[in-house]
Parts: structure tokens; C-alpha cells; sequence
């Protein structure tokens, strides 16, 4: 009992204690009576409290985790009879990282621990402030379960690990990585290893937000060391080392930290030329009332002024500028309302407290009074940029224009029209208009803040000047989004020769010295067009601002000299790019959206041009390369003879389904339409003869060679090792972060419902009220997700699957654009999916070839289509069924679909939930008259 209490003793103690007794576990009464004597000896010595440190894994079982068993839960309480028996004031503080649910199991009902760390609220703290969007934060609150009154939950910005990015999802990680991460060694595990002033660019304004918001927020607030003070890290000590240096004391000898020779230091001190302990440490701060250091002492001294702050509610209060986090913390007579501006420019901000009609809201710093809350209208605020208010409140004693007008510009010649002056009008007012009007501008529910020529660089086109340019797009809110436009001049007379309407290949009227004309983009230019071609063959590389390189299989060049001058025309140009076809034999798809680093359509079709896929082959790239980025800027594809795409084929079948439903005695085929389920296919063959005929065979046959060829490419795509393509396995936690982007999906269904129910159809808004009212269940319904492991893998995906990327060759069909969403960043876009996902996208998109016939369909008269819309649903069953028959017979036994029926059931009914109402959201905003067809899946699926 004579225990000398060092780390190394303690150490040492316990494996002499286990080794010689080996049979004992933390459930022997001599283990537990061996650690309350510890606890004693510490709360004898006047420790507070205790940090459970990786608390849900203190016990193992076998066959399982280890994760949350209930003999955890067991020994927990015991140890807190223990504390609240003989030391009533020390405090248990659980690290349990997980989401608030499972997290909240570890107060028990009041009697395990005290606190628990709230993890999934840091990272969407930053998430909010680098996307200028309140939601992250008000959606995991949501999230979190009340605890019991005499629990606490700790929040924190920073702590002595990482920057946890553990409870988020895959995408939110991305993102997080992509802003924060800026130099790939910061990452570490699955987090980022700097402190709080570097992960803010050392910017003071946002420093003092991201505390604010810590202090106001529920919970008890944890500062880590050096963060007061705005310390920096070094992350190139490896590990964790970079944010655990010596704290800075003093501009003295190692920062004050110790005297001793600085060799012998454990860890150096910080020397970066921003984070320097002579400039950054504790001495020099107290000294300025302006500093870092007073500001977080005035911040905690307010927040220890009112209890509402430590004890009270929280209320989020709804305002129309997603840019403004606005709350309210109340106790017993104290209440307090808080606004926060995410943003990086000034913000508005009305906000409905009518509740607190005739109030006076006094500023809690400065103690001035603001006019009273009146008349119950909303309050307005006019907020500066990154800044909060804090306030006690005390009872009272811009859209672009439609119509296209050509700007004029003027230059010397084609080289000074990216210099000076031009250059500056060029990206101040011309390019934003002309990229907002086009089609391949997929961010239009954004304001443009700014557009910056990055780069650009020419290229030899005869008889043309062209240049390529590199446009940046600043957002008032969000990352920053770069296009790829080529731009051509040519004069008044030859704006005939234009391949497109000139709304659309027009930027502006030019002159260049004294030649009139017009700029253009060079896409819709022949000449242009050709060159393109001639440089892939010919491999070309030119060099000027960076390189542009022209790559293509071998011989493509053969093949160019045989017929140097193809016919080209250019295809509608789409979200993903502009395509031009070179005598129907290859097919360019120019990216208009670029990014940094791979594209995936590349990486997918280069690859799978390599196997017995059924996909257009790969045929060459052109790439930019910039310093130490690279640009893929387009895709040059063997061409397939093909009549169509699936979309417009599925159409004319469906107009011949409508003929044969209006051609049959209606009473007897109104029998035909029944409930089914998506979980018990059949083939075609198998279908009684009328029905084959009621439902078609050329449909069919169709139906069943997409779900063949998308089985057969997943099937290519997993049996790739390559790291990027490597399958990995499906994890709880990765089923649950599942569920938490599906979730918020929902919320925002309830959002977009309330906002927008009075604009849609008469004939649909009792159903969508009724929708709204659901959510608890839907919620239900896709919580199936993470209530047990599915044995599956994650593959690389096609993840943007729909009837309109298959094309009909007439003996079969092949798949084409991988590009996947290309609202999304390349890095997102390349994440590994359940390939459900993609099958579950097909059959949404069933959905909507089948209902756009039916309700527009000129064989009907006008205000009679809904009437038939079951046969509709009826279609879709049918042809879904033969899809995905054919589907799951070609990849039985490949390990990424669950074996199990009724696994494989609840995972195709979430992804199918999910997009629909993905979907539902974006028709109520949008298309409110399409909001019928999403919301006719959700409910097949709930009812």
C-alpha cells in the first residue's frame, strides 16, 4: 500500500498487479476496490475531477467493439456512488466521441458522469463559420438529446488531439480538410493538427467569433492551453506534437517555459515569424488592454455574470439570411439574446422576437440601451462583418437582369485586352453577367462577389486569336468555384459562322484597334473546334502561362490523317459540359466547372475503358498545368452510333403505353396497378402474356440492360486495387454519420415546406402538409441504417445514374458521364458510395420519364392526367423490377449488396428515401408543379 504515485510506479504497479493475478477483469471486487483507492488518494489530494478518457471502451467482450457494453455503464455508476459518498464535489468528465445520442448514454440518469465533452458541435462551429451558414451548428443542437438536470455537456474549439473530425460525414470532412487542411501534413487520423489562431489564418475577427460562440452556446466551455493567447502550432513535429509545444510565458529563454539549455526541451518552442513566443506570449499581452489575452478575460467574466449563459434554455430563432445565427438563452427572469454574423461582409438581419414585445435589448458589454422591441414586427440588425451581439433584454420601465445587353470593350490589340484597364472591365462586368446566363453555371442560387482571370495562356489557332481562361468565382458565401472559357475574336461579319445562337456564344462587343467585332466563346467557333482535334492527335504541348497538354491513345493520329476534316457540331450545352462531336466517330466533352486534380469522369472512364465494361472508351485528355496544379479541361471519347439516350426512348415507349391504357376498357385494366415491393423482382419472361403486352417489351428489354451494365461496371469498379478505387467496408460509425446527412434532409424538407406550401400545385398541398406532419417517422424510416453493421463494401461510383447518361446503340446500350454530381467538388465526387446509390437513382429517375409523359402527354385531355397517374406508378414498379432483377442477378455474390433480404430492403428503400427527397426539396424551391414526383416515391416508401 506503500505506492509511489509517478507515472512510470503506476504503470509498473498495475502490470505487476494483472500479470500475477491474470484471471481478474474490472468486474472482480478486489480490481475495483484496487481503483477507488486510487480515486481516494487523488480526491485526498485535492483533485477536482477526473477525465474519462475513451470512457465507452473501459470494458472488452468478446465478438464485439467493446464499444458502449452495458457492464461500462454498470461500473460507471458504481464509481460515481463512490465519488457522490465520500467526495460530493469532485466531477467526472466523460470523453465519449461519439454523436449526441450515444454520447448523452454516458449521464445516465444522473448518475454516471458529470460532463461529457460535446464532439460533433466543434467541427460544425468551424463548418459554419468557413461556409457562412448557421445550419451546421442549429442542425446538430437539433441532433442532441436533452440530459439530466445536473449534467453538463463541455464544448471546445480546440483540444490537446486533433481537430476531431470523426462525427461528421464523409462530405463534411471532405470539406473541412479542403479549407482547413491547406497543407496535406496537417492532417492526421481523421482530424487536423493545428491550434485555434492558424485554423483561422491568425484572422483576430474570427478568432473572438469562434469564442464568442463558445461561450454563449449550452455548456461549459474548455479553452486549451495557448489558444487565450493565440498561439500557432508546428505540425511538422509529427503526431500530435505540433499543438502540445511549451506555452509561451514570456519573451524570455523558452518562453519562459524553463530555463533549462534548449536542447533539452521535450518539444521546441514555436519560432514561426507570426506565432513567435517573443511576440505571442502571456508577459508581453497583459501589458496591452487590446490584446487577445484581455478580450478572453472580459469574455469569461461576462459569461460567469449570467446564469442563463450556464443554466439556461436555448431557442433558435429563425432568420431569412442564412448568414445570421441568432439565439436566445433564458433562466427563471434572465434573458439573453445572442446574434452572430458568419459572414465575412456586412449582413442584415431581421429577427422575429415578438415574444419579448416591448422589451429593451441592452448591449451586454457595453451596457448601452437599443430601441425597444416593438409592435411585434421583426427587429432589424445591421451586422459588420464576423461580428456578435450579446444582449440582455430587459422588461421595459440583388438579381442579375434577363434582358442580355452586349457590354462594348476596347483594346490596342488581342494580347492588351488581358492587361490594364480591359482586364479590369472584363472581370468587374463582363464575365460575371455572361457566366451567370449560362446554363454550365451551376451556382445560381449564389451571389457572385467577385470573378478574377487566375490564368490564361493561347493557343496557335489559324487565323484566330484565342485564349484560354482560367475564371475564378468568389461566392458572398462559400468556397470559390474556377470555369474554364475559352475566348476567340472575331469580326462583325463572320458572326454567321457562329455554331450556336449568338445569346450564347457572345461575351461582348470588342474592338481591337480598329477592327469591330465581337468576343466569343472559341467553343463555338469551327475553327477552334477543329484545332482541338488536330492538337489531341498530334499530342501537342504548348507553353505560356503553365502548359496545356494534349494526350490521346495511340492511333487517334492515323485515324486524323485519313480524314483531317471532321464535321463537328456542338451538343446543348449541360451542368457538366459542353460536347462536340467530331463526324459522330469522337466525342469532347469540354468541362466547363474545373477543380483541382483528378477529374472523375476521367479517372472512372479511363479505367474503365480498360475492362469489358459497356461504356464509351477513353480517347485523350487536355490538361492546364499550373505550378504544382493540374486542370483536366476536357475528354475526348470514342463515339458510339447511338439513336438517343434512355430518357427520350423511354418517353416514346411510355407515349405507346398511353395509347394501349386508352385503347382497353378501363374498368378492366384499372385492376392492373398494385402495391408492390422493389425487394422481390421479377424478370420479364415471367410475366403473364396480356401483361407483357399491357407493360411492353422493348421498355423492358431496356429496363433490364441498364441494370446488367451498371452491375457490370460496379463490379469493374470494385475489382480495381488501385488506392483510390480500393473497396472498403461498411463501419457503424460510418452508417450512423449516414444518418446524420440524411437527417438534415429532412429538417430542411420541414424549412422548405413552411416557406414555399402556397406556391405549390392545389392538387398536392394536402398531401405535402401531411409530409411535413412526418418527419418523425421518415426520420424513423431511415434510422434503419445504423440499427445494425451491413456486411457491404464502399466502391467508387458512377453517382449521378439516371436514364439520361445510357445510350441506346441499338444492340445494346452503354453508360457514359462518371463525372457524378457536378455541383460537387472533385474530392467529394470521388468519395467510395454504396453502389445502391446509383440503383436507387435510376429508379427515381424512372419516376420522372414516367410521370413527364403522363402529365403532359397530348393524348389526354387537359385536367385528365392525374387521373392515370397510378398507371404511372404502375409503369415504374414493372420496369424498376426488371432493372434491378437483372441487376442483382449479375453482382450475386460480389460483397457491396447485402445478401440478406431484408438488409438489402432497408438499404434501397434509404438511398431511394434520401433522393426523393433531395429531389422534393429542390422541385418545391424550383419546379413546384414537378414536386408531385418525388413526393410520390416518399410516400410509396413510408406508406
Amino acid at each position: 500500500s506503500n505506492w509511489t504515485w509517478d507515472p512510470v510506479a503506476q504503470q509498473y504497479y498495475w502490470h505487476r498487479f494483472f500479470h500475477h493475478q491474470p484471471d481478474l477483469n474490472y468486474d472482480s471486487e478486489l480490481v475495483q476496490q484496487e481503483i477507488f483507492k486510487i480515486i481516494d488518494y487523488w480526491c485526498d489530494m485535492g483533485v477536482d475531477g477526473f477525465r474519462l478518457d475513451a470512457v465507452p471502451y473501459l470494458y472488452e467482450r468478446e465478438e464485439t467493439n467493446g464499444e458502449n457494453l452495458p457492464e461500462t455503464h454498470a461500473f460507471l455508476k458504481k464509481l460515481r456512488r463512490h465519488i457522490d459518498e465520500r467526495y460530493p464535489e469532485t466531477c467526472f468528465l466523460a470523453e465519449a466521441n461519439m454523436w449526441p445520442e450515444d454520447s448523452a448514454s454516458y449521464f445516465g440518469d444522473g448518475d454516471e458522469c458529470h460532463m461529457n465533452y460535446h464532439f460533433p458541435v466543434m467541427p460544425r462551429m468551424f463548418m459554419a463559420l468557413q461556409r457562412e451558414d448557421r445550419y451546421p451548428i442549429t442542425d446538430i443542437f437539433d441532433q442532441t438529446p436533452a440530459i439530466p438536470e445536473n449534467c453538463q455537456w463541455a464544448i471546445f474549439l480546440r483540444n490537446h488531439d486533433e481537430l476531431t473530425l470523426e462525427m461528421v460525414t464523409d462530405e463534411e470532412r471532405d470539406y473541412m480538410y479542403k479549407v482547413y487542411a491547406k497543407d496535406p501534413k496537417a492532417k492526421i487520423n481523421l482530424g487536423i493538427r493545428h491550434r485555434l489562431a492558424p485554423l483561422m489564418d491568425n484572422d483576430r475577427r474570427r478568432i473572438e467569433l469562434m469564442n464568442s460562440l463558445l461561450f454563449s452556446l449550452p455548456g461549459t466551455p474548455v479553452i486549451y492551453y495557448g489558444d487565450e493567447i493565440g498561439m500557432g502550432d508546428n505540425f511538422y513535429l509529427g503526431d500530435r506534437d505540433g499543438v502540445r509545444t511549451p506555452m509561451q510565458w514570456s519573451p524570455d529563454r523558452n518562453a519562459g517555459f524553463s530555463d533549462t539549455n534548449p536542447q533539452k526541451l521535450y518539444l521546441p518552442v514555436i519560432l514561426d515569424p507570426q506565432y513567435h513566443y517573443e511576440t505571442v506570449n502571456v508577459e508581453t499581452q497583459r501589458a496591452n488592454t487590446s490584446s487577445l489575452f484581455w478580450f478572453m478575460k472580459r469574455m469569461i467574466n461576462m459569461r460567469k455574470k449570467y446564469k442563463a449563459f450556464s443554466r439556461g434554455d436555448m431557442k433558435f430563432i429563425s432568420v431569412d439570411n442564412p448568414k445570421i445565427l441568432a439565439f436566445t438563452r433564458s433562466y427563471d427572469d434572465e434573458s439573453l439574446l445572442i446574434v452572430v454574423n458568419l459572414s465575412k461582409y456586412s449582413q442584415p438581419a431581421e429577427i422575429d422576437i415578438k415574444e419579448f414585445n416591448g422589451f429593451i435589448p441592452s448591449e451586454a458589454f457595453s451596457k448601452n440601451s437599443f430601441p425597444a422591441i416593438k409592435d411585434g414586427s421583426p427587429y432589424f440588425f445591421t451586422m459588420s462583418p464576423y461580428s456578435y451581439h450579446w444582449f440582455v433584454l430587459r422588461k421595459p420601465v440583388t438579381q442579375v437582369s434577363s434582358e442580355i445587353k452586349y457590354a462594348r470593350i476596347e483594346a490596342d490589340n488581342w494580347d492588351a485586352l488581358f492587361t490594364g484597364n480591359a482586364v479590369e472591365e472584363l472581370q468587374n462586368t463582363i464575365l460575371p453577367e455572361y457566366i451567370y446566363r449560362m446554363p454550365w453555371f451551376a451556382s445560381k442560387d449564389k451571389t457572385i462577389y467577385s470573378t478574377t482571370i487566375a490564368e490564361h495562356t493561347s493557343l496557335p489557332v489559324a487565323d484566330a486569336e484565342v485564349e484560354i481562361l482560367l475564371i475564378e468565382v468568389a461566392f458572398e458565401t462559400g468556397l470559390p468555384e474556377y470555369y474554364h472559357l475559352p475566348v476567340a475574336f472575331i469580326k462583325k461579319e463572320e458572326e454567321t459562322m457562329l455554331a450556336a445562337p449568338v445569346s450564347t456564344a457572345v461575351i461582348a462587343q470588342l474592338t481591337l484597334g480598329k477592327k469591330d467585332g465581337f468576343l466569343v466563346d472559341a467553343l463555338y467557333s469551327t475553327s477552334f473546334q477543329e484545332s482541338l482535334f488536330r492538337f489531341l492527335a498530334n499530342g501537342k504541348r504548348f507553353m505560356s502561362g503553365g502548359e496545356v497538354v494534349f494526350t490521346s491513345e495511340a492511333g487517334l493520329l492515323e485515324q486524323y490523317k485519313t480524314a483531317p476534316h471532321f464535321t463537328t457540331r456542338v451538343f446543348a450545352t449541360s451542368e457538366m459540359h459542353t460536347a462536340i462531336t467530331y463526324d459522330n466517330q469522337f466525342l469532347l466533352k469540354v468541362y466547363r466547372k474545373v477543380d483541382k486534380g483528378v477529374h472523375p469522369d476521367v479517372e472512372i472512364t479511363r479505367y474503365l475503358s480498360s475492362t469489358d465494361a459497356y461504356v464509351l472508351k477513353y480517347t485523350g485528355t487536355i490538361e492546364w498545368q499550373l505550378q504544382d496544379s493540374v486542370f483536366i479541361l476536357a475528354l475526348l471519347e470514342k463515339q458510339e452510333e447511338n439513336h438517343g439516350n434512355g430518357h427520350q426512348y423511354m418517353l416514346e415507349r411510355l407515349s405507346n403505353y398511353m395509347e394501349r391504357i386508352l385503347a382497353r376498357n378501363r374498368p378492366v385494366i384499372a385492376a392492373y396497378p398494385k402495391k408492390g415491393t422493389l425487394t422481390k423482382p421479377v424478370a420479364f419472361e415471367e410475366l403473364e402474356f396480356e401483361l407483357k403486352e399491357f407493360v411492353g417489351g422493348n421498355a423492358a428489354e431496356t429496363a433490364r440492360l441498364a441494370g446488367k451494365r451498371l452491375a457490370e461496371v460496379h463490379k469493374a469498379l470494385a475489382a480495381n486495387m488501385d488506392k483510390e478505387f480500393l473497396p472498403e467496408e461498411f463501419s457503424l460509425h460510418y452508417q450512423r454519420s449516414l444518418f446524420s446527412g440524411m437527417s438534415s434532409v429532412v429538417r430542411e424538407m420541414g424549412q422548405v415546406i413552411e416557406k414555399n406550401i402556397d406556391r405549390l400545385p392545389p392538387e398536392i398541398t394536402e398531401d405535402v402538409k401531411a409530409l411535413g406532419n412526418k418527419k418523425q417517422q421518415l426520420l424513423t424510416t431511415l434510422r434503419r441504417v445504423y440499427n445494425k453493421k451491413f456486411d457491404v463494401l464502399k466502391i467508387r461510383i458512377h453517382g449521378n445514374f439516371g436514364l439520361s447518361h445510357i445510350l441506346l446503340t441499338g444492340r445494346d446500350i452503354v453508360l457514359h458521364d462518371f463525372g457524378g454530381n457536378p455541383l460537387k467538388p472533385y474530392s467529394e465526387r470521388r468519395l467510395k458510395r454504396s453502389p445502391l446509390r446509383d440503383v436507387s437513382a435510376m429508379i427515381r429517375s424512372f419516376y420522372y420519364v414516367a410521370y413527364e409523359e403522363f402529365l403532359s402527354s397530348s393524348q389526354v385531355q387537359q385536367g385528365e392526367q392525374n387521373s392515370l397517374l397510378s398507371f404511372a406508378d404502375f409503369w415504374v414498379h414493372y420496369m424498376s423490377s426488371f432493372f434491378m432483377r437483372a441487376y442483382l442477378d449479375e453482382i450475386n455474390g460480389s460483397g457491396f449488396v447485402p445478401e440478406d433480404e431484408a438488409d438489402f430492403e432497408v438499404l434501397i428503400q434509404t438511398y431511394l428515401l434520401e433522393n426523393a427527397l433531395h429531389w422534393f426539396n429542390y422541385e418545391v424551391v424550383h419546379r413546384p408543379h414537378r414536386a408531385v414526383i418525388p413526393l410520390r416515391i416518399i410516400q410509396t416508401i413510408i406508406e
